[in-house]
């Protein structure tokens, strides 16, 4: 079993609202919105909830203002897909007066979202980030917080009681190749025993060889259908910055590719940095391997977002 990896210095509030918040909230927003389609419940897991709500003009966010290249260039961007518009309004609706004060975390977006009939169950370990879920869903009765390290409590929540449900899988990656072991592990061990469930996880690109390491992991770890998107804004090549980030996607809704699409081509439209941005849409196990695709464009190189095989 990899070495268990322990994040307690991270602190999302200095990088919210950045491009990689975009990708994964709009991700998670469409998934939830396919998934209660259905009237049965289901219930949204969080292995790494964070404090779930976050003030832009705390000191910790001014400090890197990374949502002035993330969320506040999109509220503008018009002609979007509809699939986006639906995480924007979700974000309009917690701010007034026309002013981006609050971002939301994944639980905030998923409570939003998620039904009466609906259960959300959030880990986080560290202590204050904990104490602020636990204010926020105090009188949401739909809400368990848990202060446990998610990687641990994930295969003790699994298969939960209604069956249907989300994982989201969101570490900070202070340990990057190893966290990466990490993941996978506990991947493996919730997909022994719930391989019906719908699992979501939020990866950084630095450096492309170790991404590209753990697609193969999982792609020969025998899970039977997996989705991999992602957007980078700069060549993938260094390892001292964020240089792009993936969602790697567990028994995808039916035919959800079609909204990755659309979500890729607009972030790469609207949010694109330099001549070295991509997008890729890839699965890496399932029914549609071997169908043929292009390879990786940049933004604006053709009108179809790139698809790889």
């Amino acid at each position: 079993m990899p070495r268990r990896v322990l994040a307690l210095n991270y602190r999302h509030a200095y990088h919210a609202g950045n491009f990689a918040d975009v990708l994964k909230h709009a991700t998670l927003v469409g998934l939830l919105e396919a998934l209660t389609v259905k009237q049965t419940p289901l219930c949204y897991i969080d292995t790494h909830a964070g404090s779930g709500r976050y003030e832009l003009s705390s000191p910790q966010a001014r400090s890197t203002d990374e949502a002035a290249s993330g969320i506040r260039p999109l509220l503008e961007a018009q002609q979007l897909p509809a699939s986006l518009h639906v995480y924007l309004n979700l974000v309009r609706s917690l701010n007034s007066g026309g002013h981006l004060n609050v971002y939301p975390g994944s639980p905030l977006l998923a409570a939003s979202l998620l039904r009466e009939q609906d259960r959300l169950v959030l880990a986080e370990l560290q202590s204050e980030e904990a104490a602020n879920l636990r204010d926020l869903f105090a009188t949401d009765r739909r809400v368990g917080v848990h202060r446990r390290n998610g990687y641990e409590l994930l295969p003790a929540l699994v298969p939960p009681k209604e069956r249907r449900g989300l994982v989201l899988i969101d570490p900070p990656f202070e340990a990057q190749g190893e966290e990466f072991d990490v993941i996978l592990h506990c991947l493996q061990k919730a997909y022994a025993r719930w391989p019906t469930g719908v699992y979501a996880l939020w990866y950084p690109i630095k450096l492309k060889e170790t991404v590209t390491r753990f697609h193969r992991k999982v792609a020969a770890a025998g899970i039977p259908k997996v989705l991999v998107a992602e957007l980078c804004l700069h060549a993938d090549d260094t390892a001292l910055r964020l240089n792009g980030c993936g969602m790697l996607l567990v028994n995808p809704p039916y035919r959800f590719e079609r909204t990755l699409e659309s979500i890729l081509q607009s972030l790469a439209k609207h949010l694109q940095q330099g001549r070295y941005g991509r997008t890729t849409l890839n699965w890496l196990s399932g029914e549609q391997t071997g169908r043929p695709g292009a390879r990786p464009k940049r933004p604006g190189a053709g009108s179809r977002p790139p698809r790889q095989s």
